[in-house]
């Protein structure tokens, strides 16, 4: 017997779950459903605004807090206050290094591949977490505002993301106790808001235009048969309406003669600074002048010159725009419809330039802010079953991965991606001169592979004698229509290769896949514990490992003081290694790294000059 809900907040009879579509954004996030007229609508709980700031603070206790409360303190303690934590999922240090002058907060540098760390207080906390508390609340508001559980959701994601991104993304739902039921791209999200792919005889090439606070991207997709295919995708990850307040922020700064050096110094003036040209960038929207005073401050700008000083950051927008149409082997007469997406789209500067490059009116009839969020929840309910005249793809029930280091499953194909599909991913060595490596594959949605199903293992073999991390084993799922997995490993420096084939799903229920999933959801926040707890003991494992080697290689460039106090460094990390403290793991890793990074650059240095030595260059 069917169980039927009534929302207590619109009186009508509803399904017993609601499946909701998030937009987790840069700089703000939202969630939205679709309500019982089949109109999508974006949540507003009780008056706390559509728009959550993806913004997480901690205090001295560790508690977080997400949203308008926290951006509070973004100017009076923004060293423990977390923004636009997006662009750090799924990255690691090195692909981040050069833009940590653009955070506030401490990322952690450990000098090797594995994904960032944030510091706040005394703990550490990765991009997934972070995005996870933000996820959280965007959860409970959906919850008390509709009045129903909400533990199923579709979250959206740059087209550009890449599959650790994209991975990143679904664990942070996990962790947040949301069901992730497909990870769909922003400008398929945006083009489904306007009813575009809805109609499956349509065929339409689309350029989504996606101006958000901290980031940019353009799209070229092609819709065919109700199938989305992104042709390309440009932009620029670090460029977004936050350049357009800093642009205003430098004017007045020029304009009331401001030290620059004292300024700097003052983190809590330069937010307050920036807080106001915020105000002023939106007030141009539709005034011709903003005039405040900010302290002793003048904060005065007109319209005409805040379009002069933001001219060259459009112009890289619309520069992006080209070399997307040049990927995709397009002209501006292919692109049947151009759509806007990001709240830094309603500047009026903005709009009209891309509407002369694309010769066309942009669709900018919904909300900006909201039109990615509101297509979510259309996919969402598609993926409900409530369109019958769409056709849904064949999906894989569970997620299959394989074992890494720790006991750990790295998933390769999410559960609900469309079959038939193929995914990859890199993997290195982690001892001096391994030679073979042993591939376990599984299937489940735990992060621990003792929870999972094994479904086969195999060895690469023959892989060259290098050091640690230096061979690249490329290893790639090919999952096909009917449901058998080849999975291939290659190491690329060599060219030696293994395959498999497997059938995945053979002898599973659907009751035992929907175990599975609910184990998943119950143990998502203690898996994730222990993933860290794995990870960051890897991570110091390897430190020690190559600390030890540094001292015993490199000995004879150091001073007697240099090697003591190292060696004592290492031995506090052994001690944190055996306690098995996670943040005490990762803060003897993070001193030891400190203390040795001055003499590790003395040491490389004298080693590439003496490498130089009598070698000439060709000019």
């Amino acid at each position: 017997m069917a169980k039927i809900s009534i929302n207590l907040a619109t009186g009508s009879f509803q399904q017993e779950e609601i499946i909701v579509g998030i937009d987790l954004g840069t700089t703000n996030s939202l969630v939205a459903f679709i309500d019982p007229d089949k109109n999508p609508k974006v949540i507003n709980d009780t008056g706390k605004g559509l728009l959550v700031p993806s913004i997480v603070h901690f205090n001295a206790q560790g508690d977080a807090l997400v949203g308008n409360e926290a951006k509070e303190f973004l100017i009076t303690d923004p060293s423990n206050t977390i923004f636009s934590v997006k662009r750090l999922l799924g990255r690691s240090y090195k692909d981040v290094a050069s833009h940590q002058d653009t955070f506030s907060y401490r990322i952690i540098d450990d000098e090797n591949d594995s994904l960032v760390k944030i510091k706040a207080g005394d703990k550490f906390y990765t991009p997934i977490e972070l995005s996870a508390e933000i996820l959280k609340e965007l959860k409970a508001r959906a919850e008390h505002a509709l009045k129903t559980p909400v533990n199923r959701a579709v979250i959206t994601v740059p087209a550009y993301f890449n599959d650790s991104q994209r991975q990143a993304t679904r664990d942070a739902g996990k962790l947040a106790g949301l069901d992730v039921l497909r990870i769909v791209n922003e400008p398929t999200a945006a083009s489904l808001a306007y009813g575009l792919g809805l109609d499956p005889t349509q065929q339409k090439t689309i350029a989504v235009y996606d101006l958000g606070g901290g980031t940019f991207d353009v799209s070229v997709l092609s819709i065919q048969n109700g199938i989305f295919e992104v042709l390309s995708t440009n932009g620029n990850t670090f460029l977004g309406g936050d350049d357009f307040d800093r642009a205003i922020v430098h004017y007045w700064i020029d304009k009331n003669k401001l030290n620059k050096e004292d300024l700097a110094a003052d983190s809590g003036l330069m937010q307050a600074l920036r807080l106001k040209a915020e105000e002023a960038k939106k007030a141009l929207t539709t005034q011709n002048l903003f005039n405040e005073k900010l302290g002793e401050i003048w904060c005065s700008i007109d319209k005409q010159t805040f379009e002069q000083l933001i001219a060259p950051k459009v112009q890289e927008t619309i520069n992006s725009c080209k070399q997307a149409l040049i990927d995709a082997k397009l002209t501006i007469e292919n692109i049947d419809e151009v759509v806007l997406v990001g709240g830094s789209t309603r500047t009026p500067y903005v709009k009209k330039q891309v509407a002369d490059f694309f010769d066309r009116a942009p669709h900018d009839q919904i909300n900006p802010d909201e039109v990615v969020a509101l297509g979510a929840a259309i996919q969402a309910d598609i993926l409900a079953g409530n369109r019958s005249d769409i056709l849904l793809l064949d999906v894989t029930p569970l997620s299959l991965g394989i074992e890494t280091m720790g006991g750990l499953m790295d998933v390769i194909i999410p559960r609900n991606a469309k079959v038939p599909t193929k995914a990859g991913r890199q993997y290195t060595t982690s001892v001096d001169g391994q030679v073979n490596m042993k591939i376990s594959v599984f299937q489940g949605e735990r992060d621990l592979v003792q929870e999972n199903r094994k479904l086969a293992e195999f060895d690469l073999k023959g892989i060259p004698s290098m050091p640690a991390g230096l061979p690249k084993v490329d290893i790639n799922f090919l999952l096909n229509a009917d449901g058998i997995l080849t999975v291939q490993a290659v190491e690329l420096r060599s060219g030696v290769k293994q395959e498999i084939d497997i059938t995945p799903s053979y002898g599973l229920t659907d009751e035992t896949v929907e175990k599975m999933l609910i184990d998943s959801i119950t143990h998502a926040k203690s898996d994730v514990e222990q993933r860290m707890l794995i990870e960051a003991r890897s991570e110091g494992e390897q430190l020690v490992y190559t600390a030890e080697r540094f001292i015993e290689k490199h000995g004879t460039f150091l001073t007697a003081d240099e090697i003591e106090s190292t060696n004592i460094h290492i031995l506090a990390l052994k001690e944190a290694l055996a306690k098995a403290e996670k943040d005490e793991i990762l803060k003897k890793a993070d001193q030891l790294n400190e203390f040795t990074r001055p003499f590790a650059e003395r040491v490389m240095d004298v080693a590439v000059s003496s490498a130089m030595k009598g070698k000439s260059i060709d000019k």
